[in-house]
């Protein structure tokens, strides 16, 4: 891509979600995130650190628009982002406390350890500790 195109530096995810006030609430008490923007049950931008993260209901603004063939944002796919922690087994101890429901149980790779957090749409958050 010619950078030239770019309007500004902001790198952002955009996840489709089935409530957009309970994935606020997710979001902000369970992980961390800030609001910048909340639009009531349609639309948020939320930041933490350098990323920005933005959630649509579907049908809500444009990206929550149906496709010229009739198909319609969903929530729920693989594509995910990826929180890196220190100690993973004590984030995932608190947060099934606090009643977060995972995917999988914390696998070991070659570059560390990760589980899949489930928003409450079913949308991805990698927890990740890197190997030490």
């Amino acid at each position: 891509m010619n950078k030239d195109w770019v309007e500004n530096k902001v790198t952002a995810v955009r996840y489709i979600v089935n409530d957009v006030d309970s994935a606020v609430s997710f979001y902000t008490s369970k992980l961390g995130f800030e609001v910048d923007l909340h639009v009531k049950s349609k639309f948020a931008s939320l930041l933490m650190g350098n990323l920005r993260l933005y959630i649509n209901s579907p049908g809500a603004g444009g990206a929550g628009q149906a496709m010229p063939d009739g198909t319609i944002p969903v929530p729920g796919g693989w594509n995910r982002f990826q929180l890196q922690v220190k100690n993973i087994e004590t984030v995932v101890e608190d947060l099934k406390k606090e009643g977060a429901k995972f995917r999988n149980d914390i696998v070991t790779g070659v570059g560390g350890k990760q589980i899949l957090l489930e928003d409450p749409s079913g949308n991805f958050i990698e927890i990740f500790q890197p190997a030490s």
